[in-house]
């Protein structure tokens, strides 16, 4: 039953321009800013040639390009999951889904996995751009790959609390300012304790630009996993906590 809800939502995405529009202008912006990096390297490749310990390719291109493609996602993804459950509650299709022999956590994991399969596709596609270099240059692959993994947890963390806004706002448009909000907050929540000059254990470790950049790094520790871990599975389960309440009312 998850996996026929989640292709139900993936397929339902598709079926608006929305989607479709969303990946255009993504693709658009994100090759834009990725040539822009590869014209900047060559330009600055004879200096850099000379400079020993200088970073390469991979360095100037791969992580740049992934956390633009981060920024974007967090205007983007309110807009993707703000219909998730506020669009059933509207058309009067949830009382339907909840008295159909399903269970909440199907409902939610299916919604969740199908929101997740665009975000997926979104990468891929940001993914072919740095690999197009392969047949002309050499990448640090390690470090692709550490910012493919930090990008997937980073969406996975994105699609988990625009859910769980979905769930518990009345309007899609509540549900993304809400969503934009929070994930704003996240972003910049240590930003304010280093112009201080202080430290917060809590901030840094509860921001969620840290841990993606910790990743984007190179390296991979469990902390940061685990973090975005935790942060998803958290708010899934609040997801489906408040899904338990509307089928209570009913």
């Amino acid at each position: 039953m998850i996996l026929t809800i989640a292709s139900r939502e993936f397929r339902s995405l598709f079926l608006s321009p929305m989607a479709w529009t969303i990946l255009a202008i993504l693709q658009f912006i994100l090759a834009f800013l990725f040539l822009t990096q590869v014209e900047a390297f060559t330009t600055l490749q004879p200096k850099l040639a000379s400079i020993e310990g200088a970073p390469g390719l991979t360095d100037i291109i791969v992580p740049p390009l992934f956390g633009n493609a981060g920024i974007i996602l967090l205007l983007v993804t309110p807009l993707l999951t703000m219909r998730l459950i506020c669009e059933e509650r509207r058309n009067k299709t949830l009382s339907l889904l909840l008295s159909a022999p399903v269970s909440n956590i199907d409902i939610i994991l299916g919604k969740y996995l199908g929101i997740l399969g665009l975000m997926l596709l979104i990468i891929a596609l940001i993914t072919l751009m740095p690999l197009s270099l392969l047949f002309g240059a050499e990448l640090d692959l390690g470090k692709l790959f550490a910012n493919i993994l930090g990008l997937l947890l980073l969406v996975n963390a994105f699609a988990a609390i625009g859910l769980f806004m979905s769930c518990i706002a009345g309007h899609p448009t509540v549900a993304a300012m809400g969503t934009f909000g929070m994930l704003l907050l996240l972003w910049i929540l240590d930003w304010s304790v280093g112009m201080n000059d202080q430290r917060s254990e809590l901030f840094e470790y509860l921001s969620i630009l840290r841990h993606f950049q910790n990743i984007q790094s190179g390296l991979i520790s469990t902390v940061d996993v685990s973090y975005f871990l935790l942060f998803t599975a958290t708010f899934i389960a609040l997801s489906i906590r408040s899904l338990d309440n509307d089928r209570l009312q009913k």
